[in-house]
């Protein structure tokens, strides 16, 4: 009973306004439920529609049209025609959305809050345990550190997707998760990254968010991000005279792409070169961006892997290792000092350094069997497998979670 009073304490105005939806909807949505059968809903957030939920909704109206299954994201996203393109949208946090929530079947999501109100569901999936169906988690990223609001007590999730051996072996080991629920099926979205044919000539930087920087509150004002060790040293890469010499010298072009979490603060940033773009998020789709670049510089940041996964090279840029460390994710397996699949570097002078040994050699591709060691499932049928294991839950079942 004190962890549904404490439950309560976090729940902010919006949400219990969301609570109330939820409870105006049920009635309605439980009748439904006895005559809408095997319905899927799958979301991210609310106003992207470009992460492994989009690909894999996308792959089963193309390839199982039979199937009934609808995409909730908001009517103001960017990527909100697209979705419709497809089929059925449902306006993300509306009344609709929780009507179908509680209707579907499987709910099927990248993100681990995407759903009509994180709190809330949170509230009747964990807490009080009134929503114990088949919730399917895809990922947003590949799993390389210790997240404790991804264990099984924080989540109940009946499927727990993976993409890679380490990966898989590390959450079914260390998050708690009953046998099976925890699969390697590859990411949806890696079916689309086979076959891309780099441009040669473009360079990535996609550095990640800081959960002490990124989010709303009274200490986060722009003019204090001024300040931070973040921006100095990432705004100082895109300043740097030797980072202007090297696009000159071999005719390049760089994309500056912070973290969605990050965005807020692009205004800030600055460039002198005109071989520099400061990327606004709703006017790249990441996944052509990744596909098209030549080689990436990022911090921590999971996307990374879709990178290697096309065997093209990494660069980690890592300037605040320990604080990142102690204030946002603790290590897991992965070791960025050590791995085939990317340089490490500490400060700005080495990451321009290997960019212009990597520029001399055209940005030469990964092994293929280095990659496949860490991916063994290196094809195009991730979506094909995911959708088989979703359909596999009718069948097996625990006790928890039905």
């Amino acid at each position: 009973m004190s962890s549904i009073k404490n439950s309560f304490k976090y729940l902010k105005f919006g949400d219990f306004a969301q609570l109330f939806l939820a409870a105006l909807v049920f009635p309605l949505a439980i009748i439904a439920k006895i005559f809408i059968r095997n319905f899927w809903l799958v979301c991210e957030t609310k106003y992207e529609a470009r992460d492994n939920g989009y690909w894999f909704y996308k792959w089963v109206r193309e390839n199982r049209p039979k199937q009934k299954i609808a995409y909730a994201v908001s009517k103001k996203s960017p990527d909100y025609g697209k979705v419709k393109s497809l089929g059925k949208v449902i306006g993300r946090g509306t009344p609709a959305h929780w009507f179908w929530y509680i209707v579907a079947d499987k709910n099927i999501s990248s993100q681990k809050h995407g759903k009509p109100n994180a709190a809330v569901c949170y509230l009747f999936e964990v807490i009080l345990g009134l929503r114990k169906n088949n919730r399917v988690f895809l990922q947003h990223g590949v799993t390389k550190d210790d997240m404790p609001w991804c264990y099984y007590d924080n989540t109940k999730f009946r499927l727990f997707i993976t993409s890679a051996q380490p990966e898989q072996e590390y959450i079914a080991d260390n998050y708690g998760y009953p046998t099976g629920n925890v699969k390697m099926c590859g990411f949806a979205r890696f079916d689309s990254l086979h076959n891309a044919e780099p441009e040669k000539d473009l360079i990535l930087v996609m550095p990640t968010w800081r959960e002490w920087l990124g989010r709303e509150s009274k200490d986060n004002r722009h003019a204090d991000f001024r300040i931070t060790e973040y921006y100095k040293k990432w705004n100082g890469l895109l300043n740097d005279r030797y980072i202007a010499e090297l696009l000159d010298n071999h005719d390049l072009r760089l994309l500056f792409y912070p973290h969605r979490n990050m965005q807020k603060f692009l205004s800030c940033f600055s460039t002198s070169s005109a071989r520099i773009e400061i990327a606004d998020w709703r006017k790249y789709d990441i996944q052509d961006v990744l596909k098209r670049a030549a080689v990436m510089v990022t911090d921590y940041s999971s996307v990374f892997f879709d990178f290697a996964y096309m065997r093209k090279p990494v660069i980690f840029y890592q300037f605040d290792e320990s604080e990142f460390r102690s204030k946002q994710y603790k290590k897991g397996y992965f070791d960025y000092h050590n791995t085939v699949l990317g340089e490490w570097c500490g400060d700005r002078e080495s990451v321009i350094d290997r960019l212009k040994q990597k520029a001399k050699t055209g940005f030469e591709l990964l092994t293929e069997s280095a990659v496949r060691e860490f991916f063994p499932l290196w094809d195009e049928n991730n979506s094909q497998r995911i959708y088989d294991a979703i359909i596999d839950l009718k069948v097996k079942r625990t006790n928890e979670g039905k």
